[in-house]
């Protein structure tokens, strides 16, 4: 094993790994973040786009969770407000009650959020329903309740999670995976890596282990304990991704009450607007999880329901799916119904394992699994190094980010005269007849310091494009290609491999 001996090894590079490595990092300890794929590959990357409460868990009775949730996001939008605003929902309603039933639990819902509100709940006239949702069918409508939640890029905040960890002294690795444990006594005190894209293999020492792995979490508390209990209830839920056109203006809209108990919502999203989403129990847990025809339809259905311009598969520019790491439970088979709280269960190796929760909720699971790993490893007694002058958890005041150092080296970059006969600043994308502002310097920027190493990395959570309009990013993907292959020294074979690759994956995100 490698001489140095890690405090903390956290598995998994999604939102909660990523928060569990600031935190940990933050307090002092020596920190090692591992990822088996790009860092929020999966879940984290396939939010609604939404930092909320959870209107709908009110109508479960769960405050606390609301509560909780709501603090959180003030805390994000104060800590990230370069990936975060807010954003006005509008509630369509069809009855005086509904409007009295939404209207009540909405202003709850405010009240909740104390000092950190993002505006005023306010009732809405039918014309003014009408008039903020511009694409509402008029037919039954008679007035509309209007709210306020947050908003964000969601890949592009795990990033910066990783780049604040690492302003902090930790140590991260995508394309690195957990696939085994070295133990004395039972405890884990080293964990087996592989290096995924073909480099060599490792073990590193530590005192404690972070299982942060979402719907991989059972795999990994397998991999500890061949007879551990399951306990993830794989949830998926896709989004449609239309053109603006299909839903003008600057407001969201939420349908609190969809056929299957969900709610729906469309949301505006990077000149796109999000639509979504569903609940439907997995049994298989993908990587790459793909769209079921009825959850395609299901949304389809439903937005064309409420709106006056309908859309169909072919007005589709990407559909992505995301698998919810719901936790079991013994009273419910329905997924919608399963609490979106988190578990954090502590095993006889000592290895913490958090799992559940959301997106809003990160900061907080992050914290909670610290406390444990800290807790269970005795990190805070004496004798123990560097990690006895560890500090209590700071994150909830700790500004998110690279401080600035992408936008520095783009604009050093830039300098330069040119790079494969092209400016740096030049918006390639646009070059392409694609109507994206992406800038060679982009992909540069990316692969130095921003953890890319695939064309993948960079089309589907660095840019985003792949999530906003599938055949753009394909037709992008050879451009992109060839700058990665200078900036990550590839062989031609590489390249066409990876892009072969990505080619493959990005025709799962357009709706056939």
């Amino acid at each position: 094993m490698d001489n140095l001996i890690y405090d903390i090894v956290i598995i998994g590079g999604g939102a909660t790994g990523c928060g569990a490595a600031v935190d940990a990092a933050s307090r002092g300890y020596k920190t090692l973040l591992v990822e088996q794929f790009d860092f929020a590959k999966g879940t984290s990357s396939r939010s609604t786009k939404l930092v909320h409460g959870g209107v709908r868990y009110l109508a479960q009775g769960n405050l606390k969770l609301v509560r909780e949730a709501l603090a959180e996001r003030g805390r994000l939008l104060k800590n990230a407000p370069h990936l975060t605003r807010t954003q006005p929902f509008v509630v369509p309603v069809f009855s005086l009650w509904e409007k009295i039933y939404y209207s009540a639990g909405l202003m709850l819902y405010d009240v909740l959020s104390g000092k950190l509100s993002l505006g005023k709940t306010r009732l809405l006239s039918r014309k003014k329903t009408l008039e903020l949702l511009p694409n509402i069918n008029p037919k039954k409508v008679m007035g509309g309740i209007l709210y306020y939640d947050g908003q964000f890029n969601d890949a592009e905040l795990c990033i910066d999670l990783v780049h604040t960890a690492v302003r902090h002294g930790a140590v991260v690795m995508n394309y690195t995976k957990a696939v085994g444990f070295k133990k004395e006594n039972g405890v884990i005190v080293g964990v087996e890596l592989e290096d995924t894209l073909g480099g060599s293999n490792r073990t590193v020492a530590c005192k404690s282990v972070i299982n942060a792995t979402g719907v991989f979490t059972d795999s990994i508390l397998q991999l500890d304990d061949p007879d551990a209990d399951t306990l993830v209830y794989p949830s998926q839920g896709i989004h449609l991704v239309v053109h603006a056109t299909f839903f003008r203006g600057k407001n969201a809209m939420m349908i609190p009450k969809t056929d299957d108990g969900r709610v729906l919502f469309a949301v505006p999203w990077q000149d796109k607007v999000v639509i979504g989403t569903t609940d439907t129990h997995v049994d298989q847990i993908d990587v790459e999880p793909l769209p079921l025809a009825e959850e395609i339809h299901f949304v389809l259905e439903h937005f064309n329901r409420y709106t006056n311009l309908s859309i169909t598969k072919e007005d589709v520019l990407s559909v992505f799916v995301g698998l919810r790491p719901l936790v079991k439970s013994s009273g419910s088979n329905i997924s919608s119904l399963l609490s979106r709280d988190h578990t954090l269960v502590v095993s006889l190796s000592r290895m913490v394992t958090i799992t559940g929760g959301k997106w809003t909720t990160y900061r907080k699971m992050a914290e909670d699994a610290v406390n444990n790993a800290v807790f269970v490893a005795k990190l805070d007694g004496a004798g123990t190094g560097a990690s006895s002058s560890a500090k209590k958890c700071i994150t909830k005041d700790l500004p998110i980010g690279d401080l600035g150092a992408a936008a520095d080296l783009a604009a050093e970059l830039t300098l330069d005269d040119l790079i494969m006969g092209e400016y740096l600043s030049h918006e390639f994308a646009a070059f392409y007849g694609i109507p994206y502002a992406i800038r060679v310097v982009d992909v540069v920027v990316a692969a130095r310091i921003n953890y890319v190493r695939t064309v993948e990395d960079f089309l589907a959570r660095r840019s985003r494009l792949l999530f906003l309009d599938a055949r753009a990013a394909i037709k992008l993907a050879p451009a992109v290609a060839d700058i990665l292959q200078k900036e990550l020294h590839w062989t031609n074979e590489q390249k066409e491999a990876q892009l072969t690759s990505f080619i493959q994956l990005a025709q799962q995100y357009i709706t056939h």
